[in-house]
């Protein structure tokens, strides 16, 4: 290929393309644990998620419902992926073997926000949450100031995590806050220092987002091994959970999120008809299994 301005743009186009493609192609998992929420500042805050309520009959005045404000916020970070190719190569012709680094460059970056939010998801354990407990504790404190009790929404155990959701609502267990969308950039101008000073090309990908905890009430984990009671005593603990004016939450534990170490036993417990000794499994159809790799 000749190097000018001219045959630059279309090779730009023809990567921007490709880059496009990836992002439209990509399976992604994010969205059916976590909500998205639109940011416009270097982070956002999330007081809301201390003020929940439930309506009441309308007698008299109207009761403002002042329950507990938190300060949790999420703060967006940005990231970049850029590739380089050596001006040679272009020259070569080699050019048409980068075509899939770059699709593959678009896929990624629809699935980066499968690794902030699963990251998230897995730190909950050592990650506090707008209460200032960890996400996923023993001791959630729970109701009016001065008459809190302890929640619990970890089972507890040493092997691997397996997690019951209630993803049904519209908000969501886990916060993906996004502030820029990736975009896709070229420095192939022939004044850029790259091309100068190194004789290559770069193209790349950047965007600003982040994850962060929403409502641990709608999210329950365990590393107990996964069997019939250990998830009917997590289903049993889930849909106790009352809001801090005492109202029972309603929970509704929809999904069972596993490992892929974890698929058979998950299958066996909401899917099977028969238990091992031959009995009903009443347990079968009670939550959808979702096997995630981001969880391995």
């Amino acid at each position: 290929m000749i190097i000018n301005h001219g045959n630059l743009s279309i090779l730009n186009q023809a990567f921007s393309a490709a880059f496009k493609n990836g992002l439209t192609t990509a399976a992604s998992q994010w969205q059916g644990i976590a909500t998205m929420v639109p940011s416009t500042t270097a982070e956002n805050k999330y007081a809301w998620l201390g003020k929940i309520t439930k309506f009441r009959e309308w007698l008299g005045d109207r009761q403002v419902q002042n329950l507990l404000v938190h300060d949790y916020a999420i703060k967006n970070r940005t990231f970049e992926n850029t590739v380089g190719v050596a001006r040679e190569e272009i020259e070569d012709d080699h050019y048409g073997v980068y075509k899939p680094v770059f699709e593959q460059m678009g896929q990624d970056a629809a699935t980066h926000p499968d690794e902030l939010v699963f990251e998230v998801l897995k730190n909950g354990f050592i990650k506090t949450c707008y209460d200032g407990q960890y996400f996923f504790d023993t001791d959630h404190p729970v109701g009016e100031p001065g008459k809190q009790t302890s929640v619990s929404n970890f089972q507890g155990g040493s092997g691997a995590a397996w997690f019951l959701m209630d993803t049904s609502k519209v908000i969501k267990p886990i916060i993906y806050q996004k502030r820029r969308d990736y975009a896709f950039v070229a420095k192939t101008d022939l004044k850029d220092e790259n091309v100068f000073n190194k004789d290559e090309f770069v193209w790349g990908a950047d965007g600003r987002s982040n994850a962060g905890y929403g409502l641990w009430q709608l999210a329950h984990a365990s590393k107990e091994p996964l069997d019939k009671q250990a998830y009917s005593d997590m289903r049993t603990s889930m849909q106790s959970i009352k809001a801090d004016n005492g109202k029972p939450l309603v929970i509704r534990p929809t999904e069972l999120w596993v490992p892929p170490s974890l698929e058979e036993a998950a299958l066996e417990v909401v899917t099977a008809e028969r238990m091992a000794n031959g009995g009903t499994n009443v347990m079968r159809g009670t939550a959808k299994v979702v096997v995630c790799p981001w969880l391995a």
